[in-house]
């Protein structure tokens, strides 16, 4: 029950998670269910499918833009379609998420690590597919 059922999440940039948790029928802290922004932004439905179903995770994520003395242009952006059901739309991330921590800007980063996460719950991915975007372009 709880963060004990398939508790896993995608990292962007090695610093934003999107959470990854089997949310069906499971109480568990609102900012810390499936699609959640990982301590901080609760998703705007719960989408998730009863255990032994694939769930899908359509995501666009924005990088934060940075100035060359390292100063904060854009933050970071996101957006998440959990099983076709839009729970983010644009979102803005606060920084890099963290339990029980208040999120924040102070790594200078615009391209790094996709990562996933393991707490050691019996979780398995597939068809993962990673395409860049020129978001710059339509600003």
């Amino acid at each position: 029950n709880s963060q004990g059922r398939g508790n896993s999440g995608v990292f962007f940039l090695g610093s934003f998670e999107l959470q990854i948790l089997d949310s069906f029928e499971n109480k568990t802290y609102a900012d810390g269910q499936a699609s959640a922004l990982y301590g901080y932004k609760p998703p705007l439905v719960n989408a998730a499918r009863q255990p032994g179903e694939w769930q899908s995770y359509d995501i666009v994520f924005e990088a934060p833009r940075w100035d060359a003395e390292g100063n904060l242009l854009k933050k970071a952006y996101i957006t998440v379609f959990h099983n076709g059901v839009l729970t983010h739309h644009r979102q803005p991330y606060l920084g890099a998420t963290g339990h029980k921590r208040v999120a924040d800007y102070h790594t200078v980063r615009e391209t790094g690590p996709i990562k996933l996460q393991d707490h050691g719950n019996p979780t398995r991915f597939r068809n993962i597919w990673v395409r860049e975007l020129d978001l710059d372009a339509h600003e």
